[in-house]
């Protein structure tokens, strides 16, 4: 049994189906998905369709799948860029939607750990894990209350006792939906999004932070389509930017195999 894990798809169905035409995983692999089914390209009612009917699939969210989510909820409007309506408008908009809801936001297998940013310098990979299901069971037993919750304000960027709980929700989520970069005190930074050789001078990527607690697991993430494809002890960035015309990734995990499918040109704005 394989491991497969995929970077941010972003509605570019297409390109996903030409990538698992030659990866070619067999009913007794595992498919990983970082997080980002849906969004800026223009099949996300397509990839949400099929994911939602796949066994062995393993998706966490990211970032876009929960802006669909807050869309479909009203609280957070719609973005310039968005490609989301066919869902939003689809006869079955509210079972995808309720598929995608109860995608978590990490999972931990053994020593890998997927999510779809990062993690805290300072959040050992059982606190991580700890955190996110913590978040998962909020949003579980109230969806509304949660994307509310995220709507209310913004996220501390830096993990504190005794944070209210919406501020802990808050930070969690943003830590592993959209961190890239961060302090050396580990304080998150949530605007830089271009190549870490040109952060601003103190930034570093998180998985390069002094003293990261989760540095003996591996992290398997896509989100930074900047920093590109990286295999390194311990990192698997997947997002190769194929929202963006370059290509969507594939690692297999047990061995690091990649496979490589050039984004399809009619998956594209």
């Amino acid at each position: 049994m394989a491991t497969y894990a995929v970077g941010d798809v972003q509605g570019c169905w297409r390109t996903l189906q030409r990538l698992l035409d030659r990866v070619s995983p067999t009913s007794d692999d595992r498919l990983w998905l970082a997080g980002d089914l849906v969004n800026r390209g223009r099949g996300s009612l397509e990839v949400l369709r099929w994911a939602a009917r796949q066994r062995g699939l393993t998706a966490v969210l990211g970032n876009h799948d929960l802006h669909l989510l807050a869309r479909a909820a009203g609280t957070r409007a719609s973005k310039g860029k968005d490609t989301l309506d066919a869902v939003l408008e689809a006869p079955d908009r509210a079972d995808l939607l309720d598929w995608l809801a109860t995608r978590p936001l990490l999972v931990r297998d053994g020593d890998r750990l997927l999510v779809h940013a990062g993690l805290l310098p300072s959040w050992t990979p059982e606190a991580a894990a700890a955190l996110a299901a913590e978040v998962d069971a909020a949003r579980a037993a109230d969806r509304r209350a949660f994307l509310e919750a995220l709507a209310a304000g913004p996220s501390p960027l830096a993990w504190r006792e005794g944070l209210s709980p919406d501020d802990r929700l808050r930070l969690v989520v943003a830590a592993l939906t959209r961190v890239r970069c961060c302090r050396a005190d580990g304080t998150m930074d949530l605007d830089y999004s271009g190549p870490p050789a040109a952060a601003p001078r103190g930034l570093v990527p998180w998985f390069e932070a002094p003293g990261r607690r989760s540095a003996g697991a591996t992290i398997v993430f896509g989100h930074w389509a900047a920093l590109g494809l990286v295999l390194v002890p311990g990192v698997v960035a997947l997002d190769t930017g194929c929202v963006w015309g370059r290509a969507l990734t594939c690692v297999r995990l047990e061995d690091g195999a990649v496979v490589q499918e050039p984004a399809h040109p009619k998956d594209l704005r």
